[in-house]
């Protein structure tokens, strides 16, 4: 078996993202828009399904704004990055015959 060999931690940290349901309300109201054009006269007006679905996709995109902006903010500002230490290894050519 091999000898047990030390590895350090890693220098740069992936961090990521919070789960936010502002991507599917914003296509949910992306859809309401859409809907708006090709629903006229289907039980509400067709103006009303684009003005909810613009209202619900304008509050989403600015959740999903705000959100993304205060996630990156929360990062950190340095981080220490270490180079790999990779062993150093002689490449030659194969033997003419």
């Amino acid at each position: 078996m091999s000898e047990h060999r030390h590895i350090p931690e890693p220098g740069e940290l992936v961090y990521s993202p919070k789960p936010s349901w502002a991507p599917g309300f914003l296509a949910l109201g992306l859809l309401g828009l859409v809907a708006g054009i090709y629903a006229h006269g289907f039980i509400f007006p067709a103006i009303a399904y684009a003005v909810v679905g613009a209202f619900i996709a304008i509050c989403a995109f600015t959740s999903l704004v705000r959100g993304a902006t205060r996630s990156y903010y929360a990062l950190p500002r340095k981080q220490h990055a270490r180079g790999a230490a990779l062993p150093v290894e002689t490449i030659s050519a194969p033997p003419r015959s």
